[in-house]
């Protein structure tokens, strides 16, 4: 099936080539009739000039050719040959050869036409009509849907090839997605009962959380045919095209059911309709007509459509309703025994030491989903080959962890001795300023030497899977964030642009305590997170002061605090970032002894 594909992608490419290429010809050969056309327009003269130049003796030469319309003149002061056209050939040679008596230096020929010649001026005549017939041709032929489905599962040797035991950290989504594989398997069953099966079910979630696998496992189990395609193919520059498409997938879909139809990112065509023309009307074409397929189904059509989409906010209502899709499945990011699970998947193929529990990686990563866990591992084996171990070592995969959510180590990078303190104190100054915060996680690792465009780090050890926070933890949160700029500040009695990105997201969450998760005193308990800027209006004028006001006390206040706690400790934060100056990094058992002490 992986050939297929590969070869149904570069016949695609070919045709766009083929397409591109009948473009430039067209456009080749207008630009060369106009030329022409402007070329033997200068060299024109018309009959009536002609006809008095003739009389006047000033015409050296005339040429005819036989069943033409076209006589080529020639003059006595010109070495350039001119042209006109006659509306008939025979009228004017009698005038021609009533002149010849009093202008016996004029020379007239007369030529027979060059067939071969005629031949090629005709073609060429045709030529742009030919060119368009063949560029109307390849139009129908890109709206042809067995170029961009791909269908497993037709035959023993294309499934997909998943099974629900391939997907891991998702036991409560594949329960409730195993009646889906019943009624695929045993149609009859449901009916009997007078059960209607959904007939559309959407899977949303963040990216690489499995949508697109387990839509596969379903149609694993159920051992029937899996259409797969995307949303952005049923997208094309000609209209009509991507509603065609839809039409087309359908029909194949009835023709080899009991089937899946699986559309991934289906808010390229899903979002919601607007009254816009161009590229917009076109997308309402092609949702409109899915509308209506989806509509279309009979009692004994046993399709079931999934859709993927990691944006469900944007789709259009009516694709949500009762009887398209109307089961939502959320795919959420693997909690930490998931995470575990998706982890001991993953390692069955790769060698890893004794020493390597996927317990603790998996506390590790919180927040991580199964295609960041895959890639984690990746890199881990990469990582180890680099350096020549016989095995996935434990420093290979935590090294791997500060690849992915740190950046790439940089020791080659030339960084002044001012710039190295300073990093030190920044970075000290937020470790030491969440040791004496409850809510915060505990430090894993201070380091300052550069990774990505941060010149440091401050590692934090996840204790826990967090789906919703306090607001003691988010105002917590922002003195964290505020106590490298605050350490900058105290330590050296200067400010750097190194916190410029501490400052965003400090002030992020602030705008969020207050106008998302309504936690200002002063506002209250309401949501002024909306879609135009003329909507708080609602609120009254001065509601955006207001915010402003609210969002700059929550920060300042953080500041603050941040400075007291360094202030009430400064003598660690010195042994802190000295430590940094001579070591670089710091392990969480190091840090921890400064407090001991």
């Amino acid at each position: 099936m992986a050939n297929q594909n590969s070869k149904d992608k570069k016949k695609n490419k070919k045709l766009v080539l083929y397409l591109i290429a009948v473009l430039i010809l067209i456009a080749a050969i207008v630009g060369l009739i106009i030329f022409q056309g402007q070329k033997e327009k200068e060299k024109e003269v018309t009959y009536d000039q002609l006809y008095q130049d003739i009389i006047d003796k000033k015409v050296e030469k005339i040429e005819m050719t036989i069943g033409s319309s076209t006589v080529t003149i020639k003059y006595k002061d010109s070495d350039d040959e001119k042209t006109t056209n006659v509306n008939s050939l025979q009228p004017f040679a009698e005038f021609v050869n009533s002149q010849l008596e009093n202008n016996p230096e004029l020379k007239v020929d007369y030529k027979t036409p060059n067939k071969f010649m005629t031949f090629l001026e005709n073609l060429f005549s045709f030529l742009p009509t030919i060119l368009l017939v063949v560029l109307i041709i390849m139009i129908f032929k890109m709206q042809g849907i067995g170029e961009k489905s791909k269908v497993y599962g037709e035959n023993e040797e294309n499934n997909t090839g998943v099974k629900f035991k391939d997907v891991a950290g998702l036991d409560e989504e594949k329960n409730e997605l195993v009646e889906i594989v019943e009624f695929l398997k045993n149609p009859k069953k449901f009916q009997n009962m007078g059960a209607k099966i959904p007939k559309g079910i959407l899977l949303y979630g963040k990216p690489g959380t499995g949508k697109t696998l387990i839509a596969k496992a379903i149609a694993g189990e159920a051992n029937v045919p899996f259409i797969s395609m995307s949303g952005s193919e049923f997208i094309e520059m000609f209209a009509g095209l991507g509603a065609s498409r839809v039409r087309k997938l359908f029909e194949k879909a009835k023709k080899i059911a009991p089937c899946i139809v699986f559309i991934d990112e289906i808010d390229a065509i899903g979002s919601r309709r607007t009254s816009n023309s161009g590229a917009e009307s076109e997308n309402n074409q092609t949702l409109n007509q899915l509308l209506v397929e989806m509509d279309g189904f009979e009692s004994n059509e046993t399709i079931i459509v999934l859709a993927a989409t990691n944006r469900p906010e944007m789709l259009d209502k009516a694709l949500l309703r009762p009887g398209r899709f109307d089961r939502q499945v959320t795919i959420p990011a693997p909690d930490l025994v998931g995470r575990e699970e998706i982890l001991k998947l993953y390692v069955k193929n790769k060698k890893l030491a004794s020493d390597v529990d996927l317990k603790e990686i998996a506390g590790d990563t919180a927040g991580f989903t199964g295609a960041e866990l895959s890639n984690l591992l990746n890199e881990a084996a990469i990582l180890a080959t680099r350096n020549q171990h016989k095995v996935i070592e434990k420093s290979d995969i935590e090294a791997a962890i500060k690849k992915i959510t740190v950046g790439l180590e940089k020791h080659n990078r030339v960084v002044s001795e001012k710039d190295k303190k300073l990093t030190a104190y920044h970075e000290a100054g937020h470790a030491v300023v969440s040791k004496f915060l409850e809510t915060q996680d505990n430090v894993k690792e201070v380091s300052i030497i550069p990774r990505g465009l941060a010149g440091g780090y401050t590692m934090y050890k996840t204790n826990e899977d967090k789906y919703y926070i306090s607001k003691t933890e988010l105002e917590e949160k922002l003195v964290a964030l505020l106590g490298g700029r605050a350490a900058e500040k105290i330590a050296l009695n200067d400010i750097s642009t190194g916190a410029s990105n501490d400052i965003e997201v400090a002030t992020g969450i602030a705008r969020d305590m207050i106008t998302v998760y309504g936690m200002s005193s002063s506002l209250g308990p309401i949501s002024l997170k909306v879609d135009e800027p003329y909507e708080l209006q609602i609120f009254g004028e001065n509601i955006t002061d207001e915010v402003g006001v609210q969002v700059k006390q929550l920060v300042d206040e953080a500041y603050i605090k941040a400075q007291k706690l360094l202030l009430d400790h400064i003598e660690i934060l010195h042994n802190v970032a000295q430590c940094l100056l001579e070591k670089e990094t710091i392990s969480e058992q190091e840090f921890n002894e400064f407090f001991e002490k």
